[in-house]
């Protein structure tokens, strides 16, 4: 019987990652003694043998950049959320040994959409076409939204979604992003973009009245859009209500608990703070 439990978030570069905060106040809500959450410096290509050298004690591992689509590869069975977006932010232990792997950072959005207001049969425009575009177009499934609208600077990487866009079964359209601010006057606005990227838009977006815009990023905050967005009188989230609700899937999947989301919530927000 094991009688410590660990995990750890993987990726390169981690030192910013504010996951151990999260999790740790979750742990110590839940009453989880023996439990440990750590930052661990992985690349894609170092994942597989770091996940093989892993001991019995180690009971899950979050996933970001650049290794979500490693994580996916590793896993002996996988979500079929995870497979339709072909990446997996989250590798839990199985009794067995073997590892599972999920994509919390779909419902997380799912989660986020939902408690900003967002309901069944609206039409999405995502900026971007990367790892996080992928899980937001699965979310807009989730949601039942019409369509998803991916508006990205190259038209190629708009290709690269749409075998994401017929697994999950959402119609998905692509956008040049010299028509973005047209197209951001849909009733749901995702942006994945890196940070910067979006800003020119803030100044020229058409927004939709009552919409919800979410930005991925939450470093700076508010990002130039969200500003806009708000002036606007748009419903806005950012990338850190996401953080939240991926910990909490993954920390419910990694424990078999259920999560403390108000004692996690109240670190992150203490995190940013200071």
């Amino acid at each position: 019987m094991v009688s410590t439990r660990r995990a750890a978030v993987l990726g390169k570069p981690i030192a910013h990652s504010l996951s151990p905060v999260i999790h740790t106040a979750g742990y110590v809500a839940a009453g989880l003694t023996g439990w440990s959450y750590t930052r661990i410096e992985c690349a894609a290509a170092e994942l597989p043998d770091l996940v093989a050298g892993l001991g019995p004690e180690w009971a899950g591992l979050s996933v970001t950049m650049p290794g979500k689509e490693a994580a996916l590869a590793v896993a002996d069975a996988a979500s079929p959320v995870a497979a339709a977006v072909g990446a997996a932010n989250t590798l839990v232990r199985r009794p067995d040994g073997s590892w599972y792997a999920d994509n919390t950072d779909v419902a997380g959005m799912v989660r986020v959409l939902t408690d900003a207001g967002v309901t069944a049969g609206g039409a999405v425009t995502v900026l971007g076409a990367g790892g996080t575009a992928r899980a937001a177009v699965a979310a807009a499934a989730q949601l039942a939204c019409s369509s998803v609208t991916v508006v990205a600077r190259r038209p190629e990487a708009v290709e690269g979604l749409r075998p994401v866009a017929d697994a999950v079964g959402i119609a998905l359209s692509g956008g040049s992003w010299a028509d973005a601010p047209r197209h951001l006057a849909a009733g749901v606005v995702v942006s994945t973009v890196p940070k910067g990227v979006a800003d020119p838009l803030a100044k020229v977006a058409v927004w939709s009245p009552d919409a919800v815009f979410f930005d991925a990023l939450y470093d700076p905050w508010p990002t130039p859009l969200a500003v806009a967005a708000v002036a606007a009188n748009l419903r806005v989230v950012s990338g850190l209500d996401l953080l939240l609700a991926q910990a909490v899937g993954q920390f419910e999947q990694f424990t078999g608990v259920v999560a403390p989301r108000p004692a996690m919530a109240a670190a992150l927000a203490a995190a940013i703070a200071n």
